[in-house]
């Protein structure tokens, strides 16, 4: 990975600003502005410390292109199904490999079992994109009022529909209305899923 790659990544993961970066970083606006354009390879290496404890692992030894083990948090519960006060618990840290540490920002346990035919088992470590929208058709992870849930998102002219990978659950469907009033809100793309059996 380049220098560029993990302050973009840094970046997207946190939502920081270059301001906000650059003080976490003791470095100016200039600079970060710098490294995210690619002009800047190299940093100095009492930078490259402050680096390797905000980003949480050895920048060096990734910029030289050594094999470091990439960790992700396990940011807490989303439910397949629905129901589920959203709640943010801290659960840990799941190893990634380096490509997987590029796609993704964090895991969330999945409990329950309305995505069983999508793969999405009881139990299942769900790494997620953070995002504000999906594709089409994607599994996302959605926010409905105070509860958070994984589905398949599908858009219809004035409709959003979450639809459900187990016949056994109902799909639920929402209006532009409701989107507002509720609201609802993608916050992720599920990229793939780990599962211990």
């Amino acid at each position: 990975m380049t220098l560029k790659e993990l302050v973009q990544q840094y970046k997207r993961q946190t939502q920081q600003n270059n301001t906000q970066i650059a003080e976490k970083l003791g470095v100016t606006k200039a600079t970060v502005s710098r490294w995210l354009s690619g002009d800047v390879k190299h940093v100095q290496t009492e930078t490259m410390e402050r680096m390797r404890d905000v980003f949480g692992y050895d920048v060096k030894a990734v910029l030289e292109g050594k094999v470091i083990e990439f960790k992700k948090p396990i940011l807490g519960y989303v439910k397949a199904g629905y129901d589920m006060f959203a709640d943010e618990n801290y659960l840990g840290m799941e190893s990634v490999t380096e490509d997987e540490n590029r796609l993704g920002d964090y895991f969330l346990k999945v409990q329950g079992d309305s995505m069983i035919g999508a793969g999405i088992m009881d139990g299942s470590l769900a790494y997620v994109q953070q995002c504000s929208d999906v594709p089409n058709g994607t599994i996302g992870v959605v926010v409905i009022g105070d509860e958070v849930t994984v589905k398949r998102v599908i858009k219809k002219h004035d409709m959003l529909v979450l639809e459900a990978a187990n016949p056994a659950v109902e799909n639920r469907y929402f209006t532009s209305k409701d989107i507002r009033n509720i609201p609802v809100t993608i916050i992720g793309k599920v990229i793939f899923v780990k599962t211990t059996f």
